[in-house]
């Protein structure tokens, strides 16, 4: 008998710990890891190694025509492979973090990487996914929807703390400056703005880590699955805390 199609949603602004969050609660579920933000970091990777001016969306769009883009499922992230190279590393550049917000508020470019993530998902039969409309837009009817929020400042610190140990020369307060002028792009796109899905459970990140997040989620999960279904409770791998990994 094949087991049960579902999807959770993750969404909520830049810095909020939602790839890290999902990362741990694919695993915590035995699921596959849709990090949807890697599919339009992966464009705007592509547009600027090539010159492509990202202001232009038809521009971009032949540029997604003619460009080999891959996602797949390993080890527990979505590997990114552009034209045969593996970019998942490069796609984290700061300087691919302050233009991707020009790609996720351009509509027919939106409407493109929607299918694509769509696709990708269809491929699996257990999937958490992340980003700003997965479940107001991409994955409406997933069984269970969460939105995550945490203070600016907060999050600034986490990406600053993060690139630092990646070994990267960063300003704190332009990490600030770009949160900001994404979350505004983001709340106020025409298409998927960037808002809690009807019936999403909401969870600030501020103050706790994210093995504390994924142990909420996991308990409003099973609590909610046993209403449902008491004699088939959803699958979960483990019942103690999570262990070990911060909230970036």
């Amino acid at each position: 008998m094949s087991q049960e199609r579902w999807i959770i949603t993750i969404d909520g602004p830049a810095g909020v710990g939602k790839s890290t969050v999902a990362r741990m609660l694919a695993q915590r579920l035995d699921a596959v890891f849709l990090d949807t933000g890697a599919t339009y970091r992966a464009v705007t990777l592509a547009a600027l190694q090539k010159g492509i001016d990202l202001l232009d969306p038809q521009a971009v769009g032949r540029l997604m025509d003619n460009t080999d883009l891959q996602f797949s499922h390993a080890n527990g992230i979505m590997a990114v492979i552009v034209d045969g190279i593996d970019v998942t590393a490069a796609i984290r550049d700061p300087a691919v973090t302050e233009q991707v917000r020009h790609i996720a508020s351009a509509p027919p470019l939106r409407a493109r990487l929607v299918q694509l993530q769509r696709a990708f998902a269809a491929r699996f039969d257990r999937v958490v996914t992340e980003g700003r409309d997965q479940g107001t837009v991409v994955f409406p009817d997933a069984r269970f929807k969460f939105f995550l929020k945490a203070d600016a400042a907060e999050r600034a610190r986490r990406r600053y703390d993060e690139l630092k140990a990646a070994g990267k020369e960063v300003d704190l307060q332009v990490l600030l400056e770009q949160i900001k002028r994404r979350d505004e792009s983001d709340v106020n796109r025409s298409v998927g703005p960037l808002r809690p899905a009807a019936g999403a459970v909401t969870i600030d990140t501020t103050d706790i880590d994210a093995a504390a997040v994924v142990d909420k989620m996991l308990a409003l999960i099973k609590t909610a699955s046993l209403k449902r279904a008491p004699n088939t409770p959803f699958p979960l791998r483990g019942t103690g805390p999570c262990q070990g990994e911060s909230n970036k």
